[in-house]
């Protein structure tokens, strides 16, 4: 199966000129959500992982998904203002202003091997945010890994930049 065969792309989306690459429809087809979790997580057979980080909100989906095929915990990476406990955050740029992401003060412990997941990798703004967050609250960044990568945009280089490992099943050019 052609992961990519199961992606729906909505050109225009959410603004003129931006192709939005959407995986609900790889999440509705069965055959096509179980490759991708498996193939996920094939990179890391053989690795020690404590807990799975997911970004909001795909990133949950995916990372839930693999936390339970790993035996391992799940920590959600939120928006600001989301999480009901204490938090720690990390800010981050947007095209327009700044936004934060934040865990709980008690999702990671020193120490902990962590496998960074979302649905798309493009810019790297919130996945480079989310590695800061987690490596300041104790974490070991083991793979980060995603479904797309739009390499036109150089969120992938970025997070290779800082030293981290990336995975990505499919990636779309001219994005």
């Amino acid at each position: 199966m052609d992961l990519k065969s199961v992606i729906r792309t909505i050109p225009d989306y959410p603004k003129p000129g931006i192709m939005f690459r959407d995986i609900t429809t790889l999440l509705a087809d069965a055959r096509g959500f179980r490759r991708a979790v498996d193939e996920l997580v094939q990179p890391l057979a053989g690795a020690k992982i404590d807990k799975v980080a997911g970004i909001e909100a795909r990133g949950f989906i995916l990372g839930g998904a693999i936390a339970h095929q790993l035996c391992v915990g799940f920590v959600p990476i939120r928006k600001k203002g989301k999480l009901p406990h204490k938090t720690i955050a990390e800010s981050y740029e947007l095209e327009y202003g700044v936004d934060e992401v934040e865990i709980h003060v008690d999702a990671i412990k020193k120490g902990d091997r962590v496998l960074l997941v979302d649905d798309l990798i493009a810019t790297g703004g919130t996945a480079a945010a989310s590695i800061k967050l987690l490596e300041r609250a104790g974490a070991e960044i083991v793979l980060c890994s995603f479904i797309i990568d739009l390499p036109d945009l150089g969120g992938s280089k970025k997070l290779r930049e800082l030293g981290k490992r990336v995975v990505s099943l499919v990636e779309f050019e001219g994005d």
